[in-house]
């Protein structure tokens, strides 16, 4: 009658030895990691993908740009050059 309870004790003891190992495997693996090395590089990667990104989307605004003035020059409409629009940029030099 008792061997049940002692298989199911001894089970557990197993299990928790298991995880216990597991935990300190998995915490040793993790203070060697160089984690700010590895946060570093993807912060770099990141900020290589940003700065690729808006540079093609200017590439595609100046596209657009090329577009629009060709239709209103074939339209008749006058088309000023970019450094002559109204537009500033939000403050006085």
């Amino acid at each position: 009658m008792m061997f049940p309870v002692i298989a199911k004790a001894a089970s557990t003891v197993v299990t928790g030895v298991v995880g216990v190992a597991a935990y300190n495997g998995v915490k040793k693996v993790v203070e060697r990691a160089p984690l700010r090395e590895a946060a570093v590089r993807v912060t770099e990667v990141s900020l290589r993908g940003v700065r690729k990104a808006e540079v093609k989307a200017e590439s595609a605004r100046l596209a657009v740009s090329e577009v629009v003035a060709e239709a209103k020059d074939r339209m008749g409409e006058e088309v000023r050059p970019p450094a002559a629009s109204d537009v500033g940029h939000g403050h006085d030099h």
